[in-house]
């Protein structure tokens, strides 16, 4: 370490705040490695009062491990439906599977162990085996990266080789072994809602007097992070086809297959285009999209395209309702489509559909 190191400042400094300011979480009330395991799969990439009602969801439905590795990933999948990075449900279920065929149901106690299983990375390694087992692994996640690159006045980019290894060398340095479990869960309630990314209360923060990027007035540039991600824009266009079957209104689903966004969640027929289509362009595609002979009678739902941002490419998208006369198979009711696991997206669209098109 480049600079000295006041751990036992430090580490208390935390403890005593997280004592007097921790949220009351209900997988702060158990230490079952399998709710644990289940929040931080959950927590990535995803605020706690997002992923909250998840976690009870979750829990309720599949209250064993057994319960989740033996659920369909459907199920699995309506109910994740919303929280987005739908791989880490399938993941989830995976892991499951293999927890209950491989370890009688138990959890592996190890960061060794544990990093094997599908899903699970360094961080929630970490984190269940410090958490659930008292293990002496650190945890480094964006709040602990934060935290730790102001403190101490670190300019190394956290998503760089030489950064990742250098926060988890000072963030095993800086902990306290004997109160791990506390400690781990400390520092990162403590980035989460005192050392937040945007305009921190510097004035009320216990460490003020010893942190280096408040003292050299780097709040606003640390952590620095080099940005790799090129946007990437995709023009959706889902035509929702209408038709009856014996007087009711129906509609059809197609399951994506295949690597990318959104794997094994339903959506409307997809046409996608490199720029935005007119209607006169989407008739002409419809007939070997649908597989249908019909003229049909084409409404675009939306006006302006429907902005999705996801973390590596923005979707433009445009519904078009297209009524036909003639039935296609596997027609679903707009109940059975709800019942569907689908895209955000597509879900919010559901919401907004007028009565007259179903």
């Amino acid at each position: 370490m480049n600079q000295p190191i006041d751990k036992m400042t430090f580490a208390y400094k935390i403890l005593i705040w997280y004592s007097q300011n921790k949220r009351t979480l209900p997988w702060r009330r158990t230490r079952d490695p399998y709710r644990i395991w289940l929040s931080e799969i959950m927590l990535q990439q995803t605020r706690v009062e997002q992923g909250t009602p998840y976690y009870l969801k979750f829990v309720s439905n599949f209250p064993t491990i057994e319960n989740l590795a033996n659920a369909s990933e459907e199920r699995i999948m309506k109910l994740w439906q919303g929280l987005g990075y739908y791989s880490r449900a399938r993941n989830l279920h995976a892991t499951a599977k293999t927890v209950v065929t491989d370890f009688d149901g138990e959890f592996p106690k190890t960061y060794k162990e544990l990093i094997k299983l599908k899903g699970i990375g360094d961080y929630t390694a970490s984190a269940i085996a410090s958490i659930c087992f008292n293990a002496p692994e650190p945890v480094v996640d964006g709040n602990v990266y934060r935290v730790l690159s102001r403190y101490y006045g670190v300019d190394t980019p956290i998503n760089s080789t030489k950064g990742i290894k250098y926060f988890k060398d000072l963030a095993r340095e800086v902990m306290d072994i004997e109160n791990i479990r506390d400690y781990n869960q400390a520092i990162m309630e403590f980035g989460a809602i005192q050392c937040v990314p945007k305009n921190p209360n510097c004035d009320s923060c216990p460490l003020k007097d010893s942190c280096v990027g408040l003292q050299k007035n780097l709040i606003t540039a640390l952590p620095v992070k080099i940005n790799k991600t090129k946007v990437r824009k995709r023009y959706f266009n889902y035509v929702v086809p209408v038709f009856q079957v014996e007087g009711v209104k129906k509609s059809v689903l197609r399951k994506r297959i295949g690597k990318g966004i959104w794997q094994n969640l339903f959506e409307f027929p997809l046409l996608e285009s490199t720029v935005p289509i007119a209607e006169l362009q989407l008739k002409g595609e419809l007939e070997s999209l649908l597989q249908v002979e019909d003229e049909p009678d084409i409404v675009q739902y939306n006006e302006k395209p429907i902005i999705h941002k996801l973390s590596h490419q923005h979707l433009y998208t445009t519904f078009w309702i297209v009524k036909i006369n003639t039935p296609m198979e596997n027609g679903l009711t707009i109940k059975e489509i709800e019942n569907h696991a689908v895209p955000v997206l597509i879900a919010d669209f559901l919401k907004t559909l007028k009565n007259s098109y179903f």
